[in-house]
Formats: C-alpha cells, structure tokens, sequence
C-alpha cells in the first residue's frame, strides 16, 4: 500500500471532533466573506498541515488553520497576532469562544462573530487519527487536482465543506435546466459532484462518491472500476470505500479511472447536443 494512502482504522471520534472543529471555521467564513455560488465562501481548503480558511478579508486579515499534523488550531493576523490551540483538549464550545475572543482583539467586528451553539463536551482526541486524516486528505486532493486539470469544463474549487466534513469538487458543464430560476446556481446548474467522506449517515466507513444533477436516465447503467458500486439507499450515485481502494494495485489510477468515466457519461447523458447555449 503505498504511503499517501493510509488505513483509516478507528478514526471516528477524532473524525467527529474534527467535524465540530471545522464547523467553528466554517461559520466565521460565512459571517465574514460575501456570498459566492454555489457556497463557496464557506468552504475550507487543502493545506500542506491539514485545512485552512486561507486569508479573510474582513476590516482584518487573518487566516485560521487545522493543523492536523502537530493536532493545533493554529490562526494569524496581518498585524502578527497569532494564537495555537491543541485540539482535542476543550469542548468546541471553549475552543469556539477563543477563537472569537482572539479574532475581537485583533480587531474583529462584533458583528461579524456568528451565533453559535457548538456542543459543551470535550471530545475524544487522537494525534494519530488526526494525522491519518491529514495524510487522506492530502492523497486525495492531489489525486483531484490531476483529474480537475483534464477537464476542460468549469470546476470549483477543492474544498472541505464543514457541514458534512467531506472533501468534494464540482464538474459544471455550463448548461441550465430548463424550467429553473437560472439566478438560483443550486437548483438551476447542472453539475457532478465528485467527493470522498469519512463516514456518516448513510454510509459508515470512509468512502468516494460520485453524484449528478439532475441524474440522467442511464447513468447507473455506466460500468465502475472493481470495488465501486451504485447506491440508491441515503442518495444516488456510484461509491468506492477507501478500504477497496487500498487493496488496489494502484489507488490514483482507479480514482483517475472512476472519475473519468463517470463524468464522461456525464457529457453523453446531462448534456443537450442540439440547440445547446453553452
């Protein structure tokens, strides 16, 4: 198994406290950046430690960092204000009221602190499992960003999204669907969302996902790489648990070999041929 692909064994708790984490970052970004579509503002991204907020722009510049390597919650201002919190070792709650209290003195607005209501316990932590995270996170944003430059079409960004706690792009082909407010980015874009979660809800174990919208008729008629299949229970679309991944010859070229396809069959079966404004 190659190195940039670690196990993901009993990563849940620390998973779970990392989810909390991540939703204290990603409400100070909605609060403090101007909408973008599709939620872009609100969303956290890759970096070489873990994830960050990058820099905000907000009467002050700071940026705010889950360093999940050294498993600190690290921040910085312009002016040289820094703060580093180890993670693990206060509830969200606790950890929440520093940030903010770090962000006021360094000259935040009041107002742009959101309202929050993060839970009071502390949460089981491990350095190790933060660090496995991390290392998941890195292989497969770097397996996105070589995929993402073979598409000509328009994608998002790589991002986390605090909400689900799950690492995702968007292939946007640039077709409206008929019928919808096209100011509505949402409702209106045709897209794919081509992601990978820690585990949740419908699926417990770290897995890939593949979804469209609106789905085609005939897309989970689309072949799959070993180990992947099409889910209908939760949600639609195709998925490939990271555990199938690594007992694979290759984990980079079944993801490029998954993603290929699906967003091939995507251009075949989403988009309209005649006629088509793109």
């Amino acid at each position: 198994m190659p190195d940039d692909f670690p196990k993901l064994d009993n990563i849940g708790q620390t998973r779970d406290a990392l989810h909390a984490d991540a939703k204290i970052l990603g409400d100070l970004l909605k609060a403090c950046r101007a909408k973008r579509r599709h939620w872009w503002h609100a969303s956290l991204r890759p970096s070489l430690a873990g994830l960050t907020t990058g820099v905000v722009h907000a009467g002050i510049d700071f940026e705010l960092e889950l360093d999940l390597q050294a498993g600190l919650l690290r921040g910085r201002t312009f002016d040289g204000a820094t703060i580093d919190e180890e993670l693990g070792a206060s509830s969200p709650a606790a950890l929440a009221a520093t940030v903010h209290g770090f962000l006021v003195d360094a000259g935040l607005d009041r107002s742009r602190i959101p309202a929050s209501d993060y839970p009071d316990e502390t949460p089981s932590f491990s350095v190790e499992a933060a660090q496995a995270i991390g290392r998941a996170l890195s292989a497969v944003s770097a397996q996105m960003e070589v995929f993402r430059a073979t598409l000509p079409e328009e994608t998002s960004p790589i991002q986390l999204w605090p909400h689900h706690f799950d690492l995702s792009m968007l292939w946007l082909p640039g077709e409206k669907i008929a019928g919808e407010d096209p100011a509505d980015e949402e409702s209106s874009d045709k897209q794919m969302n081509i992601g990978f979660a820690f585990g949740d809800d419908s699926v417990p174990e770290p897995y890939f996902y593949v979804t469209a919208y609106p789905a085609p008729d005939g897309m989970a008629d689309t072949p799959l790489p070993a180990g992947a299949a099409w889910r209908t229970e939760g949600f639609t679309g195709a998925t490939l648990a990271w555990r199938e991944l690594l007992v694979s010859d290759g984990p980079g070229d079944v993801l490029q070999e998954l993603w290929t396809r699906l967003v091939s069959a995507g251009r075949r079966l989403m988009l309209e041929r005649q006629g088509s404004k793109r």
